[in-house]
This record gives structure tokens, sequence and C-alpha cells, in this order.
């Protein structure tokens, strides 16, 4: 998903006291109708409209997933965003990643998931580069996700961070199958893609 740093000062970027503003979950709640954002510590990052590329790999691993499950009779749910996370329980941190995989059924209601997700996916895209692969990244990690991946389009290359197995990250490209650490039989081929 893409992010910029809020870009409207009377709203995102307002200083109080000489220190930029911390937001809130009820922030993100109020914004527009259409408009998106994320928080990370309180620091509010706005969500551009995804491209075509970024779509099509969401659907598509989307639907793997979901499939695998279903044929699995798993518990587990896959949802693609916008999906709202609250992903350490707080007022400051709210994401949507790109895909969530939950298996707990009690961290899910109609508002969300509350507490991370088993799997989070991230699609790059230019704008994202950072925020995915830095911000996230440990954001993720510090919150319990078990399984992180970073779909790069750009690059034709998936890295995994497997933090339940506390594993060095390992880098694939778009010709081969992928691997899903949380469950033991399953790969995305992504050059079926």
């Amino acid at each position: 998903m893409e992010h910029a740093v809020v870009g409207r000062e009377e709203l995102f970027m307002a200083i109080e006291g000489g220190k930029a503003k911390s937001y809130t979950v009820a922030d993100i709640e109020a914004l527009p109708e259409g408009e998106r954002a994320e928080l990370i510590d309180g620091e509010m990052f706005m969500m551009a409209t995804p491209t075509l590329t970024h779509q099509d790999l969401l659907m598509q691993m989307s639907v793997d997933i979901g499939l695998y499950i279903r044929e699995h009779r798993g518990k587990c749910k896959v949802l693609p965003a916008p999906f709202a996370v609250y992903i350490k329980n707080d007022e400051r941190n709210y994401v949507e990643p790109d895909i969530s995989v939950i298996c707990n059924p009690d961290r899910l209601d109609e508002k969300g998931c509350h507490g991370a997700p088993d799997w989070a996916v991230e699609i790059l895209s230019p704008s994202s580069r950072y925020m995915d692969r830095v911000r996230k990244l440990a954001l993720y990690e510090a919150a319990g996700v078990r399984e992180y991946w970073i779909v790069d389009p750009q690059q034709k290359s998936v890295t995994v961070y497997n933090f339940e197995r506390k594993s060095e990250p390992v880098q694939y490209n778009f010709s081969e199958k992928v691997k899903a650490g949380i469950y033991e039989d399953f790969y995305i081929d992504f050059s079926t893609y």
C-alpha cells in the first residue's frame, strides 16, 4: 500500500507545544469518507490509491491463501486490505496490511483484528518501501506477528521474515515457490502470477 507522511498541516502535522501531534485511533476513525491512514506509535501516514499491479498481486495471493485454508478446513481467515488491524491493541497503532491471516477468532470482530495477525503481507510500491521494510518490519516483529512477507513487484522478489522461528530473512524471486511458514505444506508459486 502506498504511504506518504500526512500533508494537511492543520489536521495532520499540527504542532503542539513544539512537538508534532501524536494521533490516536480516534483520529483515524474521524478521517473523511474515502481517506485512509495508518498509525505507528502515534504518527499518522496517509495511504495512496494502489496500482493495478499491486491489486492484481493482492487478489491472486488472497485467493490462493483462501483456497488453501478452505481445502484444509483451516480455522484461519485471510483478509485483504482495507481491513483494520489494531496491531498492539492500543490507541497509537493501527495498520491495514495488504493481506492479514488471522488464526485466532477471538481477535476478530466487526471492527477488525485486535492484536497481531499470524501472517502479514505487504506489497511494495515506490512510496511504501521505507515504511514496509523498516517501520512496519519493526512494528510487526514487536507486536507478535509470526510471519511477515514483503512482496516487491519492481524487483520481482519476496522477502520472508519468520519471527516465530527467529530465523534470518530469506529472499526469493518470482520464479520460485515460496513456502508459508505458518503452514506445513503451503507454497505460493509466484511464477504463475
